[in-house]
């Protein structure tokens, strides 16, 4: 029970700011960015709205392996850890795939 509290006390908010992440991505109104210190100039993008849009579905779906790991952690802890580190282990390497196909989809 204890670890169930745990994993719960560190999963929603892992999973609530992910997704926050891609509705504050989806409601931008300048390009979003992915990288850490980078930035997109407005320049860059042809259609930000549909850019921006498209980066937050990216992270809401990515956000989805959280939340499902989440609530199977109340279930079975074993079965919400292996599907957090495979779900991390194939998600990470899938947006950043992800993100390169959206910056070329939308550069100008």
């Amino acid at each position: 029970m204890d670890g169930m509290i745990i994993w719960l006390v560190i999963m929603i908010p892992c999973s609530a700011l992910l997704t926050g992440l891609g509705i504050y991505a989806w409601r931008r109104k300048k390009p979003m960015w992915f990288w850490s210190g980078s930035t997109v100039k407005e320049e860059e993008i042809s259609d930000i709205p549909a850019y921006n849009r498209a980066n937050g579905i990216m992270w809401i779906a990515f956000s989805l392996i959280f939340w499902a790991s989440t609530i199977m952690g109340v279930c079975n802890m074993a079965l919400a850890g292996v599907v957090m580190i495979v779900g991390c282990m194939i998600g990470a390497p899938l947006l950043v795939i992800a993100y390169n196909k959206i910056y070329a989809r939308y550069r100008a």
